[in-house]
């Protein structure tokens, strides 16, 4: 056990389940991407310990795990494809958005194996063009909510200290998406409209998502971890006017959302005063398909996806446990979308560099 509780302070981990603001699953970063910042791999955290031993306790609070999160990122530069369009800074006409995304997620632990398990989104978020920082559009509001069950598929803690786990949610649609503004034509009337999606705290559709996790121990106290999860949408679209005259792209469709991760980590011997202390160094891949793996895929929608390398850090003392990553874009690519296709054009779509990721997790 000794060995084992420093070796799992080393893995900060996923963005679970969707939207994450789209529940806990990811939004790659920009307009191509889920909303949501990232808990930690809950059985990897000293305090999930204390919570599966103590599961059965009289205290009702007992085996419960709080994690607050958030994630910000500014996306400004504009891709077709994997192709970077400096002509839209040169032009000052690239579109900037600001997101801070929130999220609260609880992890309450029936045995030792098997958890249920919610997250609570919100976002907060502005728009506007390069060269009108004044006329900014502002959304913000609670995302779409997710609840599931959590399962290890060997009781914790395990001899070899490695373990596996598979988490199912049902995405409720209690995000808002059709917050509105006001848009000034070309011709110079105006028109009430909801805003772009990549700044709406939800999609308001049902969906599910599909999630696991894996860490085991390799060489010099060292551990490979890796997080895979999957937002399912099987409606076509969300039924939100977009404004957009191209054929097909009248309304917003109602997208999936993956998020990969995978990498090492280690806690930091040999220094008194950073007993607790972990860092990793990863790879992330967040994005949207261009078709949902079931239903149709009409209707307007940017796909792509951001791959990242990922450094992070994570603290633990008692039954607190703090963790932070950089996730720093090397790879940009907007794919062609269904309407793309059937227009025979290419769109674009606006990405960051980097993006902020904290969360605080308490054990009770």
């Amino acid at each position: 056990m000794k060995k084992f509780l420093p070796l799992g302070m080393a893995i900060p981990a996923v963005l679970f389940s969707a939207l994450v603001a789209m529940p806990s699953l990811a939004r790659a970063q920009g307009c191509v991407a889920a909303h949501s910042p990232q808990p930690i791999i809950s059985g990897l955290d000293p305090g999930t310990e204390a919570s599966a031993r103590h599961y059965a306790g009289t205290n009702l609070l007992h085996g419960l795990t709080v994690t607050t999160g958030f994630r910000t990122y500014n996306s400004y530069r504009h891709y077709v494809g994997t192709v970077y369009q400096a002509e839209r800074q040169a032009k000052h006409n690239a579109v900037v958005n600001h997101v801070d995304l929130f999220e609260l997620d609880l992890n309450y632990q029936l045995t030792p194996r098997v958890s249920m398990i919610a997250s609570i989104p919100g976002m907060a978020a502005s728009r506007h063009g390069q060269s009108t920082p004044l006329n900014v559009y502002h959304s913000g509001g609670i995302g779409d909510v997710t609840v599931g069950v959590q399962t290890w598929v060997f009781r914790p803690p395990t001899e070899n200290h490695g373990n596996i786990n598979f988490s199912a949610q049902l995405k409720l649609p209690t995000g808002i998406n059709d917050a509105k503004g006001t848009k000034t034509l070309s011709n110079g009337s105006t028109t009430t409209l909801p805003f772009d999606e990549s700044i709406q705290p939800g999609d308001g559709t049902w969906g599910f998502s599909l999630a696991t996790e894996a860490y085991h121990p390799v060489y010099f106290r060292t551990a490979a971890y890796f997080t895979g999860s999957w937002l399912f949408s099987p409606q076509d679209t969300t039924g939100v006017r977009t404004g957009r005259g191209a054929a097909g792209e009248n309304v917003v469709s109602a997208t999936d959302q993956y998020l990969w991760r995978g990498g090492f980590s280690r806690p930091v011997t040999g220094v008194k005063l950073l007993r607790g202390l972990a860092l990793s160094m990863g790879g992330r891949m967040e994005g949207v398909p261009v078709r949902d793996a079931f239903g149709s895929s009409n209707g307007f929608r940017r796909p792509g996806y951001v791959i990242s390398i990922e450094p992070g850090m994570m603290y633990g003392r008692g039954r607190y446990s703090f963790y932070a990553s950089g996730p720093w874009a090397m790879e940009r690519n907007r794919k062609t979308s269904v309407t793309d296709f059937a227009n025979h054009e290419h769109g674009d779509a606006a990405f960051s560099d980097y993006t902020v990721i904290a969360g605080l997790s308490r054990t009770f």
